[in-house]
């Protein structure tokens, strides 16, 4: 007599879970992105662009994923470096130092070079710390943020209003974040690896 209708139990509940897999099969807004408060596509933003800062840690360790990101995304990450504050400020214009020269993102190496100099322990010398960040330079044929010339100084500040110019429109107030067709931010923490993080980015990259 109760058998059919366990039956009819059993199958409502199975629609029920299905139903629930296919509603969060694809990124939420709210939980995995959300839309920039401003569009920011009037900078020409690659369509994945990181912001992110040389004195932040959790920047650093991103930095290791970004191939992983470019594998499972099929696109090339572009870097913006915040201008919070002083320190950040500061660790801009060395940024910047190398992307003027190269025109173009430092490599991989490059930047983990970049973010050991920044980021030396409190027991290191000033002395120690100029030694190690113009050997990050001098080592590729670059000049250092400390031997730029007149010219160079302009061409850098240049590039430091901009990136202040998008840090402000797009307000983002904590590094690493990544925008996505200068529409979307990635909400890191609503994922729970670098895997999720590219599925998100890839919806948004075809929305």
């Amino acid at each position: 007599m109760f058998k059919p209708f366990s039956k009819i139990i059993a199958a409502a509940f199975a629609l029920l879970i299905l139903a629930g897999c296919s509603e969060n099969s694809e990124p939420q807004e709210g939980t995995q992105f959300q839309k920039l408060p401003v569009e920011l596509t009037e900078f020409n933003l690659a369509p994945i662009t990181e912001v992110f800062s040389l004195n932040c840690g959790h920047c650093r360790t991103m930095e290791n994923n970004i191939p992983e990101i470019e594998s499972l995304t099929n696109q090339k990450v572009g870097k913006v470096h915040v201008t919070f504050n002083e320190s950040a400020q500061i660790s801009a214009m060395i940024f910047y130092t190398a992307v003027m020269q190269l025109n173009d993102n430092p490599n991989h190496e490059f930047m983990e070079d970049l973010f050991a100099a920044v980021q030396m322990g409190g027991d290191v010398t000033p002395e120690q710390r100029q030694s190690a960040l113009e050997t990050a330079f001098t080592s590729r044929g670059l000049v250092s943020p400390y031997q730029l010339n007149k010219e160079q100084q302009i061409a850098l500040f240049q590039y430091i209003e901009k990136a202040q110019e998008i840090s402000v429109k797009g307000q983002i107030n904590s590094v690493p974040a990544f925008i996505i067709n200068g529409k979307y931010q990635i909400l890191t923490a609503g994922h729970q690896d670098i895997n999720g993080i590219a599925e998100t980015i890839n919806y948004l990259l075809a929305k």
